[in-house]
C-alpha cells in the first residue's frame, strides 16, 4: 500500500517519484510480481516518514512505466484500475501492507450516459472559467472516452477537486449517485470561480 496526499481514480494516470527506501522496496516487489499496489488517501500525517493515519477506501494502481535512477530512486507512471476497501491494516514491514476487498460498481441505469454527458458539460464550463482566471487546469476541450463508465471517472479526476471531495466520489458505489454528487460539486466550484471573476 502506498498512502498519498491525493486520491487516485480508476483510469487515472499518476506519476510517482519514489525516493523513500521503504517505497523503493515496494516498487521492486511490484516490478517483480504483478506491478500492482494500492493507493489510499492519508487522513492525518504526511507522505514522508511514516506514522500517517489512512483512509480505508482507495484504488489498485498498476505500474505501466518505470525507470530507476542511478541513486536508486524510481520514476513511475501508474494507472488506476479498480477501487478497494481495506479489510485490515497489517504492520508496516517496511512499507504499509493491508488485506483488501475490491469494490465493484452497481450496474448503471439507462440514463447513466446522459448524466455523464451533463457532468461533462458542467466540467467544461468549470475548466473554461479556471483558464480565464489563470488557474492551472486541463483545457475545456479535453477529449473524453466514448465509454460512459470510463468518461465518468475521467470527469471525476479532471474536476481537480480537493482530496476529501475526491474521496467522497471514490466511495460512492452507485454510478448515478456518483454523477449527481459530481454535478453538485462542480456547481459549487463553478459558483466559486464565477465569484472570483
Amino acid at each position: 500500500m502506498f498512502p498519498l496526499g491525493s486520491v487516485l481514480f480508476p483510469h487515472q494516470v499518476v506519476p510517482l517519484h519514489v525516493f523513500e527506501p521503504r517505497y523503493r522496496e515496494l516498487t521492486m516487489r511490484c516490478l517483480e510480481t504483478d506491478r500492482r499496489f494500492g493507493i489510499v488517501l492519508i487522513e492525518r500525517g504526511s507522505e514522508v516518514g511514516g506514522g500517517e493515519v489512512r483512509f480505508d477506501v482507495g484504488t489498485v494502481a498498476e505500474i505501466v512505466e518505470a525507470a530507476q535512477l542511478p541513486d536508486g530512486r524510481f520514476l513511475l507512471e501508474a494507472v488506476g484500475r479498480e477501487r478497494l476497501r481495506v479489510d485490515e491494516w497489517l504492520p508496516d514491514d517496511p512499507h504499509p501492507w493491508a488485506t483488501f476487498t475490491p469494490i465493484a460498481d452497481l450496474s448503471p441505469d439507462d440514463q447513466f450516459a446522459d448524466r455523464v454527458r451533463e457532468c461533462i458539460d458542467h466540467l467544461r464550463r468549470l475548466l473554461a472559467l479556471r483558464a480565464e482566471l489563470g488557474d492551472p487546469a486541463p483545457p475545456a476541450t479535453v477529449e473524453f472516452d466514448h465509454d460512459p463508465e470510463v468518461a465518468s471517472w475521467q470527469a471525476c479526476f479532471l474536476a481537480g477537486l480537493n482530496p476529501l471531495d475526491a474521496l467522497e466520489l471514490l466511495q460512492v458505489e452507485v454510478p448515478e449517485t456518483r454523477m449527481a454528487l459530481l454535478r453538485d460539486l462542480l456547481d459549487g466550484e463553478i459558483a466559486l470561480a464565477e465569484s472570483r471573476l
